[in-house]
């Protein structure tokens, strides 16, 4: 298919895919979450494709979903309609991200929000530019239980889960580096040339030979729970945007919401 909201391209036996929508400082569009999985699908399909980047055009990776788009197109779903497309959408974009079974790296400068930081953490590996941040301040704009997919406590403890997402704080990437979420930090003008030299260096080994280890890893990351308690968060999240709580704020509108998320994120 031709894009219009994520770019694809082949460098060797590297695969980058950015987020594609800078003006709007990559907010993940429903069609933007399409565009990305059909690009998975694609590069799981071409054996010369063995590593795959996911990063973003412009100052940012991503400012999270797409809420006053959402709100245009899902603003009256019930809750039961909710709880069927985003288990389609955020729950399964982010599982095909996680299920990938090529090494995957994401690429991370400026923001990285919400949906943004659900989308890199779902990556096998992390490399961000010193400017980059990331905050998920859902419960305070929103009054909801985080977005879809919980990952936080897999990617930086349950402790710093917990202060991370009362406070809805925003974390700079050394900070995430010392927290154990980020693999590496960089200049921003080094990014791109770092991340793709990391890929290259992943794309040496035998092909087959790695995406076993990286079943192997995914495994042991479900019998630890992995799988069931993203799950069991899902439907927590769904429950939590059905609140009269959620609903009450809500109904300030989505650029309200926004507004607080970043004054929020400012003051933590």
């Amino acid at each position: 298919m031709d894009y219009s909201e994520i770019t694809y391209e082949v460098l060797g036996p590297v695969l980058r895919v950015y987020h594609n929508r800078p003006k709007q400082a990559n907010s993940e569009s429903e069609n933007l979450l399409a565009e990305l999985d059909d690009a998975l699908e694609r590069a799981k399909r071409d054996d010369d494709i063995r590593v795959l980047i996911i990063g973003g055009v412009g100052k940012h990776f991503s400012a999270g979903h797409d809420l006053i788009g959402g709100m245009e197109t899902r603003g009256n779903f019930s809750p039961e309609q909710h709880w069927l497309w985003e288990s389609e959408h955020y729950l399964g974009n982010a599982m095909r991200i996680w299920d990938f079974p090529k090494p995957t790296i994401a690429q991370v400068q400026g923001a990285c929000i919400a949906g943004g930081f659900m989308v890199a953490n779902m990556c096998d590996l992390m490399v961000a530019s010193d400017d980059a941040y990331f905050s998920d301040p859902v419960v305070h704009s929103l009054a909801a239980a985080s977005v879809e997919t919980l990952v936080h406590p897999w990617v930086m403890g349950v402790r710093k889960a917990k202060e991370f997402l009362y406070t809805g704080q925003k974390l700079p990437a050394a900070e995430a580096k010392e927290w154990g979420m980020v693999n590496h930090v960089v200049p921003r003008a080094e990014l791109e040339e770092f991340t793709l030299k990391l890929a290259n260096h992943i794309a040496l080994a035998p092909p087959v030979g790695i995406r076993m280890m990286k079943r192997s890893l995914n495994r042991s990351a479900d019998i630890m729970g992995f799988r069931n308690s993203i799950m069991a968060h899902f439907d927590t999240h769904i429950l939590s945007t059905s609140t009269k709580e959620h609903y009450s704020v809500a109904s300030a509108g989505m650029n309200a919401s926004m507004e607080k998320a970043k004054k929020v994120a400012s003051n933590g």
